[in-house]
């Protein structure tokens, strides 16, 4: 499980952040986590309590939005979900594709002040 060492980084960053922009709180993070990311969002949310405690972010709230990954068929060009069709054309039932979309994973915003 890589994700405890995902969350350890974001804190970090987010604690730089923080002293770099003379900030006292962060009250919300959110993340955006690809579904072709290999990053499990459940794993982070399971984490993330034990990582921040005793941190500056320790009353921060997590959020993670998923981003959907989307491929495009090479054989007839259509663009559909790869996780939702695994991985299967649902028009021409063709399994080779190029991603489009869904492998990031980043922050993507926050609330603080």
């Amino acid at each position: 499980m890589h994700e405890l060492g995902i969350v350890i980084n974001i804190i970090k960053q987010m604690e730089d952040y923080m002293k770099q922009n003379n900030l006292t709180k962060i009250e919300k993070l959110v993340l955006e986590v690809g579904q072709l990311s290999e990053v499990y969002p459940k794993y982070l949310m399971d984490v993330y309590p034990l990582a921040v405690e005793n941190t500056l972010l320790a009353k921060t709230e997590l959020v993670i939005e998923t981003a959907p990954g989307i491929g495009r068929c090479k054989s007839c060009d259509f663009v559909y979900n790869l996780v939702e069709n695994d991985n299967t054309c649902p028009l021409c039932s063709a399994k080779e594709f190029s991603v489009i979309s869904g492998r990031d994973f980043l922050i993507k915003e926050l609330h603080a002040y």
